[in-house]
């Protein structure tokens, strides 16, 4: 039996036939994808969402697909119009209307709330600031009677220190005069 040997061309076709029906399958996937998550299909959202080049969505094969689903998609879209399931211009103005009221109503609730907060928080400070200061006072009070005290056991001190240094030096005067007094007699005899 002999092997037939395949060209660097034939590895390099089959290698882009390949790799030609695995970006078709990417494309129908996404094709299916879209369509099942209700996204607009277009062909240029369908290059973008599968990565493939523009030219590969029209394609021969891969185009009567995508058109397929563009159809059902419009399709799809008049039969919800028609069924009613689509809102009205008048019904849409209506309801814009209700979302306006109640978004003032709404915003002035939060202002008189967010007044009454603030109110309240004021309160909370006066009170905390006229308790502290109430504290800080009597401690400044008693602070200034133990400083008055120290004071007066000071002067009290100071006073009895001049007292008995006035009377050590009196007293050094006479010892003073009496020594000179003995020395006058030593001397004399």
């Amino acid at each position: 039996m002999s092997e037939v040997k395949r060209t660097p061309g034939d590895v390099l076709r089959e290698t882009r036939r390949k790799d030609s029906q695995s970006k078709r399958a990417k494309v129908l996937a996404t094709v299916d994808a879209m369509k099942a998550k209700g996204e607009p299909i277009t062909f240029l959202a369908v290059a973008r969402a599968a990565g493939v080049s523009r030219w590969l969505v029209y394609a021969e094969g891969v185009r009567e697909h995508i058109e397929a689903a563009m159809k059902s998609q419009a399709k799809s879209e008049r039969r919800s119009k028609q069924a009613g399931r689509d809102a009205s211009a008048a019904s849409l103005a209506t309801d814009l209307a209700l979302v306006r009221e109640e978004n003032k109503a709404l915003r002035e609730e939060r202002d008189r709330l967010k007044k009454a907060v603030q109110r309240s928080l004021g309160a909370q400070l006066d009170q905390a600031g006229t308790k502290e200061l109430t504290e800080r006072v009597n401690e400044l009070l008693a602070a200034v009677e133990r400083i008055t005290l120290e004071r007066d056991e000071i002067s009290a001190e100071r006073d009895e220190l001049k007292r008995k240094l006035t009377e050590a030096e009196d007293d050094l005067a006479a010892a003073r005069a009496a020594g000179k007094e003995m020395f006058k007699r030593i001397n004399r005899t």
